[in-house]
């Protein structure tokens, strides 16, 4: 049975999209600890990051750091943090998360409930910064 993120890949669910390639999606997470939290996934499902073969999960980091860059360069922030738990959704995923200081994720606490047209317009202009980077 595919997973919710095999579906937002497919386009069966929408999402915040921020870059995609034949190996990779990377989209907002729709709750968000910060503006600007994203998620990287491999579009092969695995349920455990460290089962992917080395080669892939190399490449999903580069991925992952040209996503960041493009979030630093969007949502203002001191870093990008890099979470990764997968007990949420049986999916390799890394979180990115916009930080200021180390309490910004904590998952603990209440997550953000942003508009729509708030969402969408992060997300173009998350996009602008990637395709301008490239």
């Amino acid at each position: 049975m595919s997973t919710v993120f095999t579906k937002i890949v497919q386009g069966e669910i929408p999402s915040y999209k921020l870059a995609e390639d034949d190996r990779f999606y990377a989209f907002l997470d729709i709750n968000p600890l910060s503006k600007g939290h994203a998620l990287v996934i491999p579009k092969q499902e695995t349920d455990y990051l460290f089962d992917l073969p080395p080669a892939l999960l190399g490449d999903l980091f580069r991925f992952a750091q040209q996503v960041a860059g493009a979030i630093r360069r969007s949502v203002p922030c001191k870093r990008i943090g890099v979470v990764v738990l997968g007990l949420e959704v049986p999916h390799a995923h890394i979180h990115l998360v916009p930080l200021n200081s180390e309490s910004d994720v904590d998952f603990r606490k209440p997550k953000l409930q942003l508009p729509d047209g708030e969402m969408a317009a992060l997300a173009g202009k998350i996009r602008e910064e990637l395709s301008a980077k490239n």
